[in-house]
């Protein structure tokens, strides 16, 4: 057996194989494929279901629904542009289109087609996106960290960024039964576990308190609510309490929930994302609280205003703030500060 590789400070060497897309810990609970599967089991109740990709049907695992549907599969080719005009024209037809790609595709490079020929019909199609925001270590090319910004800008637009396995698979069916445009961020492959250890369940336009903490409350989205709730468990042991909302629809954003949290007294009001601190949750929260009134003491975690290096994805993670360890390092210096 080979030894790894260790680097100066005795941890081992990472390869270009962390550069991809996975985000599960080393043995943490994790599903294959929630989307293709949950796609596959929807389809059965609903025969009006279609499957779109650009060339990308292994890689949002859109692969599954196409060997079990092959005559309600379209492979569209690398034309993205092309596959949301079909997507829209479908739709107008009375299909039920799911739309699959690299958010980097949709949310730039077909852009205008999706708020001109979806948004503003208003039709029935579900845009799921893989590669959401620092999910992928191959640089700005593949690295969506402005995509809720864009697609939140867009009228009529629903827009999802789920946590895990649990929340993918709940929401699936709950975005096929919604009427309307939806751009739904995705993780692939195998997909960490963790929402299914607090009863969760999954509603459009709903955040939900997953933890209650005095000292921080940490209003979080997609994979930022694992990395919250699992910093939240370390710093208990510092006597550190951390409670955390996870908003997976950041529009419509559930602005109840959130001021009736945000406005309890005496604790730090955080927001996590997985993404730009331009234009995403945190600015949607911090325009929410200015508006009505409150001032809690408010930061963000979330990625700088720039465009991102390559690497491995737990160096990247670190460098940029939304690891484990470095929101734990946030949250103890803004509550010493």
């Amino acid at each position: 057996m080979t030894k790894p590789v260790l680097t100066s400070s005795g941890k081992p060497r990472l390869t270009t194989s962390a550069m991809i897309a996975s985000i599960a810990g080393e043995g943490q609970r994790t599903k294959p494929a929630p989307f293709g599967h949950a796609l596959v089991a929807a389809a059965k109740e609903r025969p009006e279901i279609v499957g779109l990709t650009a060339d990308l049907g292994k890689y949002t695992d859109l692969h599954i629904f196409a060997q079990a549907y092959p005559d309600r599969f379209y492979q569209m080719g690398m034309a993205e542009q092309v596959m949301f005009g079909a997507a829209s024209g479908l739709a107008a037809e009375g299909f039920t289109p799911f739309a699959t790609t690299y958010a980097v595709f949709a949310s730039r490079r077909a852009y205008d087609f999706i708020h001109q020929t979806i948004a503003e019909e208003d039709r029935n199609v579900k845009i799921v996106c893989a590669l959401p925001g620092l999910t992928s270590g191959y640089g700005p090319s593949h690295q969506a960290t402005e995509d809720l910004a864009l697609m939140r800008a867009i009228p009529g637009m629903t827009v999802i960024d789920p946590c895990d396995a649990h929340e993918i698979e709940q929401a699936v069916p709950v975005i096929a039964d919604h009427r309307g445009p939806v751009y739904m961020r995705l993780l692939r492959g195998q997909v960490p576990l963790v929402l299914d250890e607090y009863g969760y369940r999954f509603e459009i336009g709903k955040a939900k308190v997953i933890r209650d903490g005095t000292d921080v409350l940490v209003i979080s989205s997609g994979l930022l609510t694992m990395r919250t709730l699992e910093a939240a468990a370390k710093l208990a042991a510092d006597k550190v309490s951390v409670a955390v909302l996870h908003v997976p629809t950041i529009k419509p954003l559930d602005t109840a929930t959130i001021l009736a949290e945000a406005g309890k007294t005496g604790r730090l009001v955080v927001v996590a994302e997985n993404h730009t601190v331009v234009g995403g949750l945190g600015e949607a929260v911090a325009g929410l609280l200015m508006r009505n009134g409150l001032s809690p003491r408010f930061r963000q975690i979330g990625l700088p205003d720039e465009f991102l290096a390559a690497g491995a994805l737990p160096t990247l993670h670190d460098r940029y703030g939304i690891s484990t360890d470095a929101i734990c390092t946030s949250l103890k210096a803004w509550l010493a500060g």
